[in-house]
């Protein structure tokens, strides 16, 4: 098929799927509730189904009722017996993909699984509706004139019993339609390479020679494949390489401590940047405005929503409430009842509503990444809005972080301690350590009560990392590239202190 032709066929189809779009933007919670009723009915002659009585559930409350809320560790082994070969467990049809996921570097892994339903009312859909919207809100966009840069963590897929695992980028591309390869680059090749630093060399001599008009992919490991890029050919920023990039989609992890490095690789206004967000488990919002810091909510994937104050999270008061009950400000843990089979599972991600007409969220941050030790609830949201302010009043640029507490010990207050690898360093660390304290004061009412007069924390402890400090750790641990992220927050110390001393011993090295 002629470029032109192809260009001019996909663009009306990516348009008339707005029309649908707005069916749910109107009628929200009449989708939602219908897409409830779908999954409930067409489950109901499996085993969870029959154990619930899927069968006779009319209304939410009776699902809510019957259906308990689980985790992942609640239901591995009824995917565990999935994979071994039993079908219609928890889903009717045959579920032989599984994406596997560690979620950040914790060494045990979970087997998402993912059903035809799934990859193509869900995963796939979703991909032809961000271009939708992007299309729908940029008319003179010449996308479809160039291909697009894909940066995934693909690895092989393994077979097991029948079943096949393997990061979800890997299912994603094995089942994809020819189209999707034409209109991309790297080649699947390449990006199924499973070893990192070589895939990187080889999507940069595949992708420098290409008229590259968009990218998509996670933010940390974007950056470093752009760099490697103007490392390798020598220029300046990358309209030098690909003149007509207009748009980065990324997800994955917070855009916030690295937009200010985009631009400098980007310097130009009208460049475009949408987020999304994805995960194993679905694919639930797209930014759906121009130079908009919030998620358009997918409510027709085939993913019932419900959420739990994070007020109440993991205590006797914990409620759960479904979409029309929600509110604008109010922190809340994500459960989804999915096409592939979750009923109720907690994801583990915490979001906050910005708007219910229609349904709009930023993501937070983890349900088990914060810190909360001593009651001063930090969530990945402040500390990135920290970071980003301190970063613009000291001409800074932050690369990774971490941070976890330092507990009380005898008469000794608790603290929290950092360790910051940074891209361009600030002049005084003291003088960032205070203006980052000042900044998590003014953003987060319950660390300012903690803080006031050092009555539970003193100020906080920031030690700078040595060079690819991060890099090194996720490199031993074999999780180099795609989905794995840095654990931002934690409240214990175990991250912490491996990368404290893999950090002392390279001063050390350097006998310091």
């Amino acid at each position: 098929m002629p470029i032109p032709l192809f260009n001019s066929i996909a663009s009306w189809l990516l348009k008339k799927r707005y029309h649908q779009i707005e069916l749910f933007l109107k009628y929200p919670n009449d989708v939602q509730n219908e897409v409830l009723h779908q999954l409930v009915y067409f489950a109901k002659d499996t085993m969870l189904g029959k154990e619930h009585g899927f069968g006779s559930i009319e209304k939410y409350d009776d699902f809510a009722q019957r259906v308990p809320v689980v985790s992942y560790e609640d239901v591995a082994q009824t995917i565990e017996r999935t994979r071994k070969g039993e079908q219609n467990l928890f889903w009717p049809t045959q579920i032989k993909w599984f994406a596997k996921s560690s979620g950040t570097t914790n060494a045990k892994s979970k087997f998402i699984p993912v059903s035809t339903e799934a990859l193509e009312d869900c995963h796939y859909k979703s991909g032809k509706d961000l271009l939708c919207l992007y299309l729908n809100n940029n008319e003179d966009s010449q996308l479809f004139k160039g291909k697009g840069l894909r940066l995934g963590g693909s690895k092989e897929l393994y077979e097991d019993n029948g079943t096949f695992f393997g990061d979800l980028s890997a299912i994603l591309i094995d089942n994809m339609p020819l189209w999707a390869e034409f209109s991309s680059t790297p080649s699947n090749k390449v990006s199924l390479m499973g070893e990192w630093e070589t895939k990187i060399q080889a999507i940069i001599e595949e992708s420098i020679k290409e008229n590259v008009t968009s990218m998509a992919g996670v933010p940390s490991w974007m950056l470093v494949l752009l760099n490697s890029v103007l490392e390798k050919t020598g220029k300046n920023h990358l309209f030098e390489i690909w003149p007509n990039l207009e748009v980065y989609f990324h997800g994955g992890v917070s855009f916030v401590p690295y937009k200010e490095q985009y631009k400098k690789l980007l310097p130009r206004k009208s460049f475009k940047y949408y987020e999304i967000y994805n995960a194993s488990e679905g694919f639930f919002g797209i930014q759906d405005r121009n130079n908009a810091d919030d998620l358009l909510l997918m409510l027709d994937y085939g993913i019932f929503y419900e959420f739990i104050p994070m007020d109440g999270y993991g205590t006797e008061e914990e409620r759960v409430i479904p979409i029309w009950e929600v509110q604008t400000g109010v922190n809340y843990a994500m459960v989804i009842t999915t096409n592939a089979g979750l009923w109720r599972y907690k994801i583990g991600d915490t979001v906050r509503f910005t708007s219910t007409d229609p349904y709009r969220i930023r993501i937070t941050g983890r349900t088990k990444h914060h810190i909360n030790t001593f009651g001063e609830e930090l969530i990945i949201e402040n500390a990135e809005e920290a970071l980003k302010q301190v970063c613009r009043k000291t001409d800074a640029q932050i690369k990774d972080y971490t941070a976890a507490p330092i507990f009380m010990e005898g008469n000794e207050k608790g603290a929290h301690e950092w360790i910051i690898e940074f891209r361009k360093p600030p002049k005084d660390i003291a003088y960032f350590t205070e203006m980052l304290d000042n900044a998590l004061k003014a953003l987060n009412s319950d660390y300012e009560a903690k803080r006031y007069n050092n009555i539970t924390l003193t100020m906080p402890k920031v030690h700078v990392a040595r060079e690819n400090l991060f890099y090194d750790w996720l490199k031993g641990k074999d999780k180099l590239g795609g989905q794995h992220k840095i654990p931002r927050l934690s409240n214990n110390r175990e991250y912490i202190d491996e990368l404290l001393q893999m950090n002392r011993a390279a001063l050390l090295d350097k006998g310091l």
